[in-house]
This record gives structure tokens, sequence and C-alpha cells, in this order.
């Protein structure tokens, strides 16, 4: 009997002490503090480590592709009506991207390296060869004019010039020469006067096979929110094109690497050396990539947004106070290091994609902008514990401002409007082997996070058990008296 009362007393008390103990594990998050911690040590650019592997040499399959806007209505827009413009593509290349030249420093806790791109075209995961022709914005030679707009002399000659060898606002050339260069005939009369001008042009002349120059980041060694941080980029800790420090700022990492235990309410920000500044991106929602649960951030609109709406901007307004609506960035300013025209303030303006969150005006002052969301979004999709990229798609649009230039008869009446060339769709998804490790990962920490449950659970049936058994304890047994009959026959 002494023995049946400890037994009984010890489950009520085991019980107590499950109860006590797991829901004291969930209140101090013991567990997922756990797993953190682990991460963050983990996930460090070091020789051996899966994250210092696939920062190196990105498994993922990246795609890159790129859609033209075909001018159905020259003759007509030189003459002011509005731009008719057709989608052509995707022209779609393979994407290689490997960290090269790689370096440890400080004590291994920066490490410089070159990104060296490569693309190869997809024929079969694109709209047609390219050799498709296009017709767009004749970029080398409106640049050109706007060089010239304020010398009534050269202009009226390089105007003659043009007329002379058929050179207009507007050009039909190949998709392989729009990326990738060509000869153009403007750029080669001028070479003859300006020895050391480039005359090829291409919207990515010189991007392929090559990189943007050297990069150093922070390893993560000494904090884990500085994994894959850009410290400094060609060797500056900030750049010089814009009119405000907080917008000459280098933020962030280089948008393919993001640091481990991310939060809904944290900004990631990134450094686009395309778009010649850094960015920021929210939380918006959860979403599944491949059966693992991740954090879907996107650029806010005020990312790109009009001083008025959003002040910060104020420094990317250049020349300072020569401010552009919303949803536009004037990248004139940064293309005019090298010794191509086309890189000496060529009047070159990005976007989203059909001016996807810009001011409606300039939807409006082109025929065929239809901007959506889900299209034309730039968004990131990252594992929340580690921090590793598992999906994500990078939209920008490259435009050209175009107006009447005085002393230009090539300009006719055209209207001024910001002209949509082509945008990039730049996606990756993660590599099916990479998931499966995440996946697995995924398993363990829900086994983890959902141990202190499984004990207030077990100490809820063993508390059910011990009362159960304690009335049973209670209940008095009947005497034999008890057990007979009221009345006999």
């Amino acid at each position: 009997m002494l023995l049946k009362s400890c037994c009984i007393y010890g489950t009520g008390a085991f019980s107590i002490v499950l109860l006590v103990v797991g829901i004291a594990v969930v209140l101090s998050a013991v567990f997922p503090h756990l797993l953190q911690s682990s991460a963050k040590k983990e996930v460090v650019l070091k020789n051996g480590t899966d994250a210092f592997e696939a920062w190196e040499n990105p498994p993922a399959d990246i795609y890159m592709q790129f859609y033209f806007f075909n001018l159905t209505n020259p003759s007509e827009v030189l003459e002011g009506d509005r731009p008719v413009v057709v989608q052509i593509g995707p022209y779609t290349y393979r994407e290689y991207r490997p960290m090269e030249q790689v370096d440890f420093k400080d004590n291994g806790t920066k490490v410089s390296a070159v990104n060296t791109k490569t693309y190869i075209f997809q024929r079969n995961m694109s709209r047609g060869p390219e050799s498709d022709l296009i017709r767009t914005v004749n970029i080398p030679a409106v640049t050109v004019m706007e060089m010239f707009k304020d010398d009534p002399f050269l202009a009226n000659v390089i105007s003659a010039y043009m007329r002379g060898s058929g050179e207009g606002l507007f050009t039909t050339r190949t998709v392989g020469q729009l990326l990738w260069g060509y000869q153009d005939g403007l750029l080669t009369a001028l070479k003859k006067y300006e020895h050391d001008l480039d005359n090829i042009f291409g919207l990515f002349y010189k991007s392929n096979a090559s990189n943007d120059g050297e990069y150093v980041f922070f390893t993560g060694q000494q904090n884990y929110k500085d994994f894959a941080r850009v410290d400094t980029w060609n060797s500056k800790s900030s750049l010089s094109w814009w009119t405000s420090e907080e917008c000459n700022m280098i933020n962030g990492t280089n948008g393919a690497s993001f640091h481990p235990v991310i939060t809904k309410n944290e900004m990631l920000y990134m450094f686009s050396s395309d778009l010649c500044r850094s960015l920021y991106a929210a939380y918006e929602q959860d979403v599944m990539v491949k059966g693992i649960p991740s954090y879907r951030f996107v650029l806010p609109a005020k990312v790109f947004a009009n001083l008025t709406v959003n002040p910060d901007n104020a420094g990317f307004c250049v020349p300072a106070g020569n401010c552009l609506g919303s949803g536009l960035l004037n990248v004139s300013v940064c293309k005019q290091g090298g010794k191509s025209t086309a890189k000496r303030g060529a009047p070159i303006v990005m976007s989203s994609p059909h001016f996807y969150q810009a001011d409606e005006k300039y939807v409006q002052d082109v025929f065929g902008m239809l901007p959506n969301k889900e299209e034309h979004e730039t968004a990131i999709d990252v594992h929340p514990l580690t921090g590793v990229l598992l999906q994500a798609a990078k939209r920008l649009q490259i435009n050209v401002y175009v107006e009447k230039i005085p002393h230009f008869s090539q300009t006719g009446n055209v209207k001024t409007v910001v002209f949509p060339v082509v945008y990039l769709n730049e996606s990756a998804i993660i590599d099916d082997a990479s998931a499966k490790k995440l996946q697995a990962l995924g398993v363990k920490q829900k086994v983890v996070e959902n141990i202190p449950f499984i004990l207030i659970g077990l100490g809820i049936i063993l508390g059910g058990v011990f009362m159960f058994l304690m009335c049973r304890q209670k209940i008095p047994e009947s005497t034999t008296a008890e057990q007979e009959p009221l009345l006999s026959s």
C-alpha cells in the first residue's frame, strides 16, 4: 500500500516538474536561442564552411533575362506623338558568378575578392536568336547630342555629319549588338579627334566574363550581422557621385548573401554597382520555397521615391535640386568614368520594369507600359535562420532621357520622355542539394523547438493519470453486509 501511494505521489510530482520545466523553457526560448547561436557561429566566411563554399561558387542556377521594347512609330514620335512600344523577349542567359582572387585579411575578419560574371546565351529559353532586330533609341547619338548641345558650332557640325551619314534619334540593331556591343559610326568619327575614345557601344559592353572591381567583405567572424557585408568597393568605403553623405554610403552585402538569424522587423541592405547606390528591402510575407519556410523581402516604394515623398533621397538629385519623379534614378553621373562616350554622361535613367511604383506620368507617356507587382517587383526570399538566399528576382529597367535638343534636327519635335529600352530579370533559386540540407535542418529545428511542448504535454498526461489514481484511492471499498440485499425472499 505504501509503495502504491509513493508511485501515485511520485507521478504527481513528476508531472508538476515537467509542466514547470516545459513552461520555463517556452518562456525563456532556450532551444531557439541555441539554434540561433549555432547558426551565428557556423555561418562565417571561412575555408571549409558551407557558407564560404556557397559564397565563393554559388550552386544555384542563375539566369539573366532581357526584355526589349521595340518602337513601332518612330516617325510619329519625331512629330510629337507618344512612343508606342512592344515588349519583345525574353532573351535568356545562364549566369555564372564565382568569387575569384579570394584573399583573407586582418586575421580572417575580412576577405577580398572580385565577382566575375559570365553570360551564356540559352536559345531554348529565349524568344528568338541574338540576331533578332530591335528598333530603339540611338543611345550613342543621344549622348553625343547631350554632350555638345551647349556648343552651337560643334552641335551644328555634328548634326550635319549625322544627316550625311543617316544617323538619327532611333536605330535598329540586333539583340547581341545592343547588349554586348557594336562599332558605332558616330563614335568612330569622333574617335579621329579624341583618340582614346572607345567607338564600341553596348549596354553591357565589357560586362561579360568581367567584374565590377574588387570588394572587401567582412567575414562575420566578429559579428554575425557583418556576414558578407561590403567594407570597401574598389578601395573606397563610400561613393562620391551623389550630393549627400547618406546617399553616398555603401551599405549591406552585394545582394547574394545575408547574415543569419533574420527577423521580420529589420531591413536587408544591399549595395548595387549597377545602380551606383545602396538599397534596402523590407519584410512582406512568409513564403515557401521548395518546401522550406522563408521570409520574402521586397524593395519599398520609398527606395526610389521623389524627395517630396522621401526627403532622404534628396542626395540622388543630380545636379543638386534637379530631381526626377518617383520611381526613377538618374545614373548618368556615375557612368562618366570610362573612355566610351556612352560612359561619359549618357542620359541613362533606371527604374523598375514598366515604371512599376513610379509616377503614373511615366507610364502614360509611353504606350505599352503595363506595370504589375508579380512580374516587375524585385523580391528576395531568405531562410530566416541561416540567411541563405532561397529565391530572388532582381528586376531593373534601363531608360534613356529623350528631349528636343537645339541645333540637332535629328530630335525633330519629340516630346520630353523617359524612353524604355530594355528591362532585365536576374533570377536565382536554390539548388536541390542545398534545399535538401535546409529541409533536414528544418525538421531538426521543429523537433528541437517542440521539445518544451512535448514536456508540457507529458506533464499534462501524467497529471491526468495522477488525478485518476487519487480519485480511485479515495473511493472506500464496500463491506460484505453492504453487498447483501435489503429484503430477503
